[in-house]
């Protein structure tokens, strides 16, 4: 894989506000051992959005029964006065909203001071241009695919479009894409495709109550994540072993449908797949110049 486009490590975050809240504490532990990577922890303060959920005494309390990661999304306006707390509470990462203060680069600072990850999240109306400018100060990007504030919520497609132009956007930096609200396997792998490598789930992990079906719900959305993204690789290296087998014609036709299906990113890794290989062929030779015209017709 190019070093533009380097792979950051897939992620299932289940979201603890669609567990069961009479036993925090035995749902964290059951979601751990059911394989989760980071634990996500939606705070919601019924002013930035239309719900209350927790605060940093919740978080603290439950910080004992995990040494996951605490990943922490905070939909609360003005964010700057709890950050401390919220560190101090033993979360791993901060994520504030672009809109939930006057100064997000002075959040993204603050945040950075305290030890901690910084994240910025986008609702699905704000323009990714909006972290442009504080992109040095940030770990992570939160995709909303639902508008904040409830659980349950049907996914927005154009999340997957957002998804792909970030991914572009952060190329080379080591920057999380963490995609939230709708998610299950029959969203993560177009996610993953488009560039995606953290999910976060609620309901789609935590319908079945217990440790066994959280497990089967966590694996059902890695596979389907990680199916995607192999598709990808996957035809890229038997595009290589066609070259090497001198089956030029067939790596093209492969590399074009490739690029015909695949989200944004994955079109350009591709399409400087096919220009090495027109510099290793030789521009005259004729199945360059189909393979081009089949090029340009994809993605233009």
């Amino acid at each position: 894989m190019s070093q533009q486009f380097a792979s950051r490590p897939l992620i299932i975050a289940p979201s603890i506000l669609a567990s069961d809240f009479s036993k925090l504490g035995e749902e964290v532990r059951a979601v751990d051992q059911a394989g989760a990577d980071w634990i996500h922890l939606d705070v919601m303060d019924g002013h930035f959005v239309p719900n209350i959920s927790y605060g940093p005494d919740v978080i603290k309390a439950m910080r004992p029964h995990t040494n996951k990661t605490f990943d922490a999304h905070l939909m609360i306006a003005p964010c700057d006065p709890y950050l401390e707390a919220f560190a101090k509470a033993g979360c791993d990462h901060i994520t504030v909203h672009a809109e939930a203060g006057p100064h997000l680069h002075r959040s993204l600072q603050a945040i950075r001071a305290l030890g901690k990850k910084a994240g910025v999240s986008l609702n699905p109306g704000t323009a990714i241009n909006a972290i442009e400018y504080v992109i040095d100060l940030i770990d992570l990007v939160l995709v909303m695919s639902v508008n904040p504030g409830f659980g349950g919520q049907a996914f927005i497609r154009s999340a997957v479009g957002k998804v792909g132009d970030i991914r572009a956007m952060t190329a080379g930096r080591p920057i999380d894409i963490v995609v939230d609200g709708g998610v299950g396997p029959d969203t993560a792998g177009p996610l993953a495709a488009a560039g995606a490598n953290a999910f976060v789930a609620g309901s789609a992990v935590f319908k079945g109550g217990t440790e066994e079906s959280y497990r089967a719900n966590i694996t059902a959305i890695r596979e389907a994540a990680a199916a995607d993204v192999a598709d990808v690789e996957a035809a890229l290296a038997v595009a290589d072993l066609d070259v090497l087998g001198g089956a030029v014609s067939d790596a093209f036709d492969r590399l074009v449908d490739v690029v015909r299906r695949a989200a944004a990113p994955d079109r350009e890794r591709v399409r400087q797949r096919l220009v090495d290989l027109f510099e290793v062929v030789g521009t005259d030779d004729p199945r360059v110049v189909a393979a081009r015209r089949a090029l340009a017709s994809a993605l233009y």
